[in-house]
């Protein structure tokens, strides 16, 4: 019997058969030797769960949601079906990801050396730009209400090479012990889409435990494969940033980030970008959901107690 912690890694398809099916390849030669792969298709609208069914079969267990349930619903499911099969850590795992053969083996190596981890993440590469960094985990501003995946851009010349703090591991590759799922629970689904890992994190490190960056496990990250349309990103980007200041942080957090938003970095963003005045339409909406949230709160009837 294997001694080595039994990992799910979790994966969500939709309409990315593709990619999905690349880095079902690339997990094929990871040398960890005790883990399970889940595949939840998110009511992807072609042929792709009798394809990955086909070219996969037992190999991997595949779940129809039948609908797009966003990337937290669509993980969540896949969650409960892991926890309750005996997992002991969690891997959410972007489709549009391919990995090291060893990458696993370092991330629970270190999980199992930090026992304050709730959330863990490796040097994220671009796929395109294999020397270059994607990702080590993000910092969150909730003064401006922004989140920053620190290294972005940089050619890797061994600076990131320390396991290190950070707010967030990034949801692209995040490595998760069950007990810390266990105590924080599952994705808010609320987000359906963007920061909801961010969110989860926040979550963890209120209850006690930390997030960290794994510099030796390392993955190539395609980017944006599975992204919402402009229309739809740019609408929930917005509203989440500012529902993960609400849901967060403190009123004067929110207050702040607006401002900077109305009054400082969005007009230079449209002096710099003049194109971007298309996503205007876009962000109202979310800010409109956000009032509209405001005044159903209001208006919902009082509960006696």
């Amino acid at each position: 019997m294997d001694a080595s912690p039994k990992v799910s890694v979790i994966i969500i398809n939709w309409n990315g058969l593709a990619d999905t099916t690349e880095c079902l390849e690339s997990l094929r030669g990871i040398a960890y030797p005790n883990y399970e792969t889940i595949v939840v298709d998110n009511g992807s609208s072609g042929d792709d769960v009798r394809v990955l069914q086909e070219r996969f079969g037992d190999s991997v267990h595949l779940i129809a949601s039948g609908e797009n349930l966003g990337f937290a619903g669509g993980c969540n499911l896949a969650i409960r079906e892991a926890l309750a099969g005996g997992a002991d850590y969690v891997l959410l795992l972007n489709n549009d990801v391919t990995v090291d053969p060893k990458f696993l083996n370092e991330m629970v190596r270190a999980a199992e050396e930090l026992p304050d981890a709730a959330a863990l993440c490796p040097k994220i590469y671009f796929y395109d730009r294999p020397a270059v960094i994607c990702s080590t985990g993000g910092r969150v501003n909730a003064w401006a209400g922004t989140a920053q995946q620190v290294g972005r851009g940089e050619e890797d010349r061994g600076q990131y090479e320390q396991v290190a703090l950070r707010d967030y591991a990034e949801g692209a590759a995040m490595l998760i012990p069950r007990p810390a799922l266990d105590r924080v629970g599952l994705l808010d689904e609320e987000y359906f889409a963007y920061w909801e890992e961010t969110d989860w994190c926040a979550r963890a490190v209120e209850a006690g435990y930390k997030c960290y960056y794994v510099p030796s496990a390392r993955v190539w990250h395609k980017t944006a494969r599975s992204q919402a349309p402009d229309a739809e990103y740019h609408y929930l980007f917005r509203r989440n940033a500012f529902l993960f200041l609400r849901k967060r942080k403190s009123p004067l957090h929110l207050l702040s980030a607006l401002a900077l938003y109305f009054f400082v970095s969005g007009p230079f963003y449209l002096i710099r970008h003049p194109r971007a005045i298309r996503r205007l339409p876009r962000e109202a909406r979310a800010f409109f959901w956000h009032l509209a949230s405001l005044v159903r709160r209001r208006s919902a009837p009082v509960r006696e107690t």
